[in-house]
């Protein structure tokens, strides 16, 4: 009797995962052995490993390749959202060198947690068996525990790190337990077994149930309402830099999977999951807009103004389609230029203590630096959505998809959340235009600072004029999973 040895995976297929992994176990390792030092070195190894890994996840997307992993797909549209989280790690990356040496806090398995949070995120967008999806959550939430308490001295960053972790280890809780009722009621967790069975099954209330637990799990991630208390909270005491990576690449994540598998495997079910998704949505404009309207600390400003861009993504999901799904994946590769790009001239003012986190500390800026005041300037028109920004082409997609497949009342309350977003992004314009600066800010410049905010601005004003690149290759995407 011969034993078979099981096939090799074709490793070139996953080779953005293996080069994120590889090269975080890298960071560590020369880490321990370094001991001392500065950590710009690693930081550098760090953003030249997930450069390389956005290079494969390109080609991949380019011309895909199969894997005989199961549960794991290597198609078009998960290679898109890891260029997505590659950009938005390489960026936060570039905002935290100067920053982790202000605060004190220069230690090198911050750039390891960084990675493997990705990494959590790239088995998520690659996921077709909700097993799979639910380690890289876990991967990605308990990177993201950590790096929330980095600052283990800081009485709020202690209480951010508490507060996600509870609230999360709920939402996953609650996630789980959806998995287990879809695999009591199907006999599988695979995705394309699961739609199989939906079609042929009728409607049961465990099912819907089911699907209520899941989507409650990814909303959490979202920060939809009303899952979205601990937001705020967790945001404003995080590490700056550890806030712009939570308000882009956890979310990305979290509808990367969540279209997959509602798509997938619910398919037949849209009509009762699409009514659940209209109220989140609504409820999520409505309410992280009205709540910035009161803010006077710009991260938990940015923080309500995540929750309302949720909900426009939303709009996209709801509509759904080549153009609904396509819009959405252009308006998240837009809002990492202008969400990161927003918390790094935070840091730009930050001092330790706090300050520079109000936005009265953005007074009279224009006239200390002209550069960094014009620099948050086109940030707050984009995430306003003014053109001839990007964040304007990412919301137009979106409510044109909205209006194309019948939902013109959605996208009339879309658009007005829009216009009520607008004051809040244009006071803090207001101030560094129109204000006189009172203590003179003190600039925290530096080369990699200085240079993902060109990055950002460049592409925020490059995608809102030429929005056409993105959004084909965003539909090239979505033809794999529709």
């Amino acid at each position: 009797m011969t034993l078979s040895m099981p096939p090799i995976p074709n490793l070139h297929a996953i080779a953005p995962e293996i080069i994120v992994l590889l090269t975080s176990l890298l960071v560590l390792l020369i880490d321990l052995i370094q001991l001392r030092g500065k950590k710009g070195g690693l930081a550098f190894l760090g953003a030249a490993g997930l450069a390389l890994a956005g290079i494969f996840s390109y080609k991949l997307l380019q011309h895909p390749l199969a894997t005989d992993i199961p549960g794991f797909a290597v198609d078009a549209y998960a290679q898109f959202f890891k260029i997505i989280f590659c950009l938005a790690g390489l960026m936060v990356i570039g905002i935290s060198v100067r920053y982790l040496t202000l605060e004190g806090f220069s230690l090198g398995e911050y750039y390891s947690i960084i990675l493997l949070a990705i990494l959590g995120q790239m088995i998520m967008a690659s996921g077709t068996h909700l097993l799979v999806i639910y380690v890289g959550l876990e991967l990605m939430a308990i990177s993201l525990y950590i790096l929330a308490g980095f600052f283990k001295h800081h009485p709020k960053s202690n209480e951010a790190a508490v507060k996600y972790f509870l609230l999360g280890s709920f939402s996953s809780g609650i996630f789980l337990y959806g998995i287990m009722m879809a695999y009591g009621l199907t006999g599988s967790l695979d995705l394309s077994v699961i739609a199989g069975k939906v079609a042929g099954a009728e409607l049961t209330g465990l099912l819907l149930l089911a699907v209520i637990m899941m989507g409650a799990g990814f909303a959490f991630k979202i920060a939809a309402v009303p899952f979205h208390f601990w937001t705020p909270d967790v945001y404003e005491g995080s590490p700056t830099s550890v806030t712009a990576f939570m308000s882009v690449g956890p979310k990305a994540a979290a509808f990367a999977a969540l279209i997959r598998v509602f798509s997938s495997a619910f398919g037949t079910l849209r009509v009762e999951w699409t009514t659940l998704f209209i109220c989140l949505s609504i409820a999520t404009m409505v309410t992280g807009n009205l709540v910035a309207l009161r803010q006077t600390n710009i991260k938990r400003m940015l923080a309500y103004s995540s929750i309302a861009h949720a909900g426009y993504l939303m709009v996209g999901f709801v509509a759904g389609g080549e153009l609904g799904i396509s819009s959405m994946l252009l308006y998240l590769r837009i809002y990492a230029f202008m969400n990161i790009g927003a918390f790094g001239v935070v840091i730009l003012l930050n001092r330790v203590g706090g300050i520079g986190d109000r936005i009265d500390d953005f007074a009279g800026l224009s006239k200390v630096s002209r550069a960094s005041a014009f620099v948050m300037l086109v940030f707050m028109l984009s995430l306003a959505g003014i053109p001839p920004t990007a964040g304007f082409a990412g919301k137009f997609y979106i409510f044109m998809a909205a209006v194309k497949n019948g939902y013109v009342w959605l996208a009339v309350i879309g658009v007005l959340n829009s216009a009520v977003s607008a004051y809040y992004y244009l006071r803090v314009i207001m101030r560094m235009y129109m204000v006189e600066p009172g203590d003179e800010p003190v600039l925290n410049v530096s080369t990699a600072l200085s240079a993902i905010l060109l990055i950002a601005v460049v592409g925020i004003i490059a995608i809102g004029i030429f929005p056409g690149f993105c959004l084909d290759l965003a539909r090239t995407s979505v033809t794999s999973i529709l």
